[in-house]
């Protein structure tokens, strides 16, 4: 089962909003720099596993012309996704297998240019789910897992 410690530890500040029968979690954090170079540092498949605190490794495949990748965290949890498209500073994926308390879960990860300031980017995580079982719980399981991650981008980039 995976503990309440390493889905604390996985967690990143989104704006939150519910839709019938989805919800959604979007969070962005913004800083100085080209979207080039910020894609390099973060937006590999497996870099995932070097800004996000609970993951202890990642490991990359590929299957029937997708990309997969399967996340082992910190405390032996199991996560298998799948890409399902990407561009080059992008991607979108699906969860596979989670002990996480969501289903159907989609989400994009993508560092574009900042709206009001030139010399900014913003590195963005969305995603769409259902819960399983209360939509709060899920709802700050997958925010509290963006902020931990965006915020150590941030540290790491600034």
């Amino acid at each position: 089962m995976f503990k309440r410690t390493a889905i604390a530890a996985m967690a990143a500040s989104f704006a939150l909003t519910g839709a019938a029968g989805a919800v959604e979690v979007k969070r962005k954090v913004e800083f100085d720099g080209e979207i080039a170079k910020v894609w390099a540092k973060v937006g590999g498949w497996c870099a995932i596993s070097e800004w996000l605190p609970a993951i202890a490794k990642c490991e990359e495949s590929e299957a029937g012309g997708k990309k997969h990748r399967t996340l082992t965290t910190k405390d032996g949890g199991v996560v298998k996704e799948t890409m399902t498209a990407s561009t080059p500073t992008s991607y979108s994926y699906r969860i596979d297998e989670s002990p996480l308390p969501v289903s159907n879960y989609t989400a994009t990860f993508s560092v574009v240019a900042d709206d009001d300031d030139k010399s900014e980017v913003n590195v963005v995580w969305t995603a769409k789910f259902d819960a399983k079982g209360k939509e709060a719980d899920a709802k700050k399981v997958i925010n509290d897992l963006f902020k931990s991650g965006l915020d150590n981008i941030k540290k790491k980039l600034d």
